[in-house]
């Protein structure tokens, strides 16, 4: 049974730092992309951050929004993946959710269609 949990989502004041985790089993990790999404209220889903199958292929995407802030990270040794924030701001308000994308594509997909598996989500709540 393919899992992805993730845990790390808090409230914070504008400005502040948070790390997201994601924890993979079920499901063969070195094989699969792995992305950050996002979804505020009354919002479409949206992607944050992807991530090559190994971080020493250097394949990461930042969407322009979090470019120079957030930080995407693997460790394939846990089945982990981690998503540093910094710089936090009010439109980073929102529930965050780690997917997974089976490898079959050159690069990760930046469309959340693309992901098979999804963790349940941790909420970010970033204060003004």
């Amino acid at each position: 049974q393919v899992q992805l949990v993730e845990s790390g989502g808090d409230s914070v004041p504008s400005g502040g730092s948070l790390r997201l985790s994601c924890a993979v089993s079920g499901l063969t990790y070195r094989n699969y992309y792995m992305g950050w999404f996002r979804q505020a209220p009354g919002k479409e889903r949206e992607w944050v951050a992807v991530i090559d199958t190994n971080e020493a292929y250097g394949t990461a995407r930042y969407a322009d929004s979090v470019k120079a802030r957030f930080a995407i990270s693997r460790d394939n040794s846990k089945n982990m993946l981690y998503l540093q924030m910094n710089m936090l701001k009010p439109d980073d308000t929102a529930m965050y959710y780690c997917a997974a994308q089976y490898r079959n594509f050159r690069q990760p997909s930046l469309s959340p269609d693309d992901y098979a598996a999804w963790g349940l989500g941790t909420q970010v709540t970033v204060s003004s």
